[in-house]
């Protein structure tokens, strides 16, 4: 079962568009012509990352050992 997980977004107005970015992870950002666009656009942006690193990091397999563990932090 998929849990949820939480991240802190930023939105910023700049003329006449919206940009926004998440915290915690270099690279999820995007813009839209609307607050709710770019809300979408965001979460769009933030599983796509997600799926590309999981994807990245599972190309290392077979090449050496490898140990996955879930890791919980609070910060």
């Amino acid at each position: 079962m998929k849990q949820a997980r939480k991240f802190t977004a930023v939105y910023k107005k700049s003329g006449k568009y919206y940009s926004g970015w998440v915290e915690e992870i270099s690279g999820v950002n995007t813009q839209g012509k609307t607050l709710a666009e770019t809300r979408e656009n965001l979460k769009e942006a933030l599983l796509l990352i997600l799926e590309t690193n999981r994807l990245l990091s599972r190309k290392t397999e077979g090449r050496s050992v490898i140990t996955r563990e879930n890791l919980a932090v609070f910060a």
